[in-house]
C-alpha cells in the first residue's frame, strides 16, 4: 500500500491505521525530516518523492500496488497523473472535501456568505462545476476538487472519493482548537460567543478519516462517502470540551445578533450550521474511532506541550497569523466587558445571553 502524503495530518493517521491493521504501508514525501518518528516504529517506510513530479511518481507507482491513498490530489491534473498507473493499482482512496457541495443559491463552505443546506448534508447534495482553477483560492477550491472527483469516477477505477468537514488531530497545519486552547493557557476569565455558540461546522478527526481510509481500502469499490465524526458539536459545546479538558473555568458570555461584529467569533462559528451526513459509511458497516471529545484529547495536549516547551517544532500559530488573530482581541473583548454589569455576568461555567446595542 502506498500512501501519497504520508508526512501530513491525515496521511500520517491513515498509515499509522493501516499499518496497525497488518498492511506493508510505504509513506511518500518531500522531506525525510519531517517524517513522523511514530510511523517509522510502527514500521511504515517512507519515500523521499514530490507527490507533483512525474517523475517522482513513477518511481513509487511503476510497481503498482494494492492500494494507494492520496491525500495530496486537488486537481483534475493531479489525478490524471495516476492514469497511466491504473493497470498495477488494485483501488483507490482519494481524500477530497465537504466544499464541493454547494446549495440552492450557489454558495458553498468558502463563500463570503455560507450555504444554507436545509439540514445534514448527504452524498447526493449537488457539487460545484467543475473548473480547472487556482485551488488554493477560496473560490477555486471547492471546483478543483470536483474537478479531480469527475476524473477518477470516470477513469473505471474501484476508488473511495472521500469528503471531510474541518479535521482536527495531532499535526494539523491549522489547529482550529488552538482558538479556546490558547485562552484557557492565558487564563481568561470570560469567553465570548457569537450566536450563542450556536454556530457549528463539522469536525472530522483524522483517526476517524484513517478508520474509513483502512474500511474503504479493504472493501475495494466505487463510492463517496462523506466523512465526519459521530457528534457534532456546536462552539459553545467545543469551548466546554476544551476548558475540561485544561481544567479551567470561564464565564460563558453568549452573544445575540445585536453584539458587535466579529465579538466573540471562533473557527466554528458557522450559521446555519453545515452538518455532514454519514449514514452511508455507516450501512455499510463502518464504525468510527471516536467522538468529537474523545478523539480531540490527544490533540490538546500537542498543543499544550508545545506551547509549555516554546514551540520549537513551530506547530502553533504565529501571533499574528490573520486566520486566528481575530479571536485573540482581549483589549477589545475586555472594553466590551467594561460596559457590561458585574450582575449580569454569572460564575464561570455559567451560561447568559447578553449583547449591548
Amino acid at each position: 500500500m502506498i500512501v501519497l502524503g504520508g508526512n501530513g495530518q491525515v496521511g500520517s493517521a491513515a498509515a499509522l491505521r493501516l499499518a496497525g491493521a497488518g498492511w506493508e504501508v510505504t509513506s511518500t514525501g518531500r522531506a525525510a525530516a519531517r517524517f513522523p518518528p511514530e510511523l517509522r516504529e510502527a514500521g511504515v517506510g517512507f519515500v523521499r518523492s514530490d507527490r507533483y513530479s512525474a517523475s517522482d511518481l513513477h518511481s513509487v507507482l511503476r510497481a503498482g500496488a494494492d492500494v494507494v491513498v492520496d491525500c495530496l490530489g486537488y486537481t483534475a491534473a493531479h489525478v490524471r497523473m495516476l492514469l497511466p498507473y491504473a493497470a498495477g493499482i488494485g483501488s483507490l482512496v482519494f481524500i477530497s472535501s465537504k466544499a464541493v457541495y454547494v446549495d440552492g443559491r450557489g454558495r458553498h463552505s468558502n463563500s463570503p456568505e455560507p450555504p444554507e443546506f436545509g439540514g445534514p448534508v448527504t452524498e447526493e447534495q449537488p457539487t460545484l462545476e467543475p473548473a480547472d482553477v487556482d485551488y488554493n483560492s477560496a473560490a477555486g477550491y471547492g471546483p478543483s476538487k470536483v474537478a479531480a472527483e469527475r476524473v477518477l469516477l470516470d477513469s473505471g477505477l474501484p476508488v473511495s472519493l472521500l469528503r471531510p468537514s474541518r479535521v482536527h488531530g495531532t499535526g494539523s497545519a491549522r489547529p482550529r482548537e488552538w482558538a479556546f486552547v490558547k485562552r484557557a493557557l492565558d487564563g481568561r476569565a470570560h469567553l465570548l460567543l457569537a450566536h450563542g455558540g450556536r454556530g457549528a461546522n463539522h469536525p472530522t478527526a483524522a483517526v476517524n478519516l484513517a478508520a474509513l481510509i483502512e474500511f474503504c481500502a479493504t472493501r475495494p469499490a466505487a463510492r463517496i462517502l462523506n466523512s465526519a465524526d459521530p457528534d457534532a458539536p456546536d462552539g459553545l459545546t467545543i469551548s466546554r470540551i476544551v476548558a475540561a479538558h485544561l481544567g479551567h473555568a470561564w464565564a460563558e458570555v453568549l452573544l445575540d445578533a445585536a453584539a458587535p461584529d466579529g465579538l466573540g467569533d471562533h473557527p466554528w462559528n458557522t450559521v446555519p450550521p453545515v452538518i455532514l451526513d454519514t449514514s452511508a459509511a455507516r450501512r455499510l458497516g463502518f464504525v468510527p474511532v471516536g467522538s468529537y471529545a474523545e478523539t480531540v484529547r490527544a490533540e490538546l495536549d500537542w498543543l499544550v506541550r508545545a506551547a509549555r516547551s516554546g514551540d520549537p517544532e513551530g506547530v502553533l500559530p504565529a501571533p499574528g497569523e490573520p486566520g486566528f488573530a481575530r479571536y485573540f482581541d482581549y483589549a477589545r473583548e475586555d472594553a466590551w466587558l467594561a460596559t457590561v454589569s458585574p450582575d449580569d455576568l454569572r460564575p464561570p461555567g455559567a451560561m447568559r445571553m447578553r449583547s449591548r446595542r
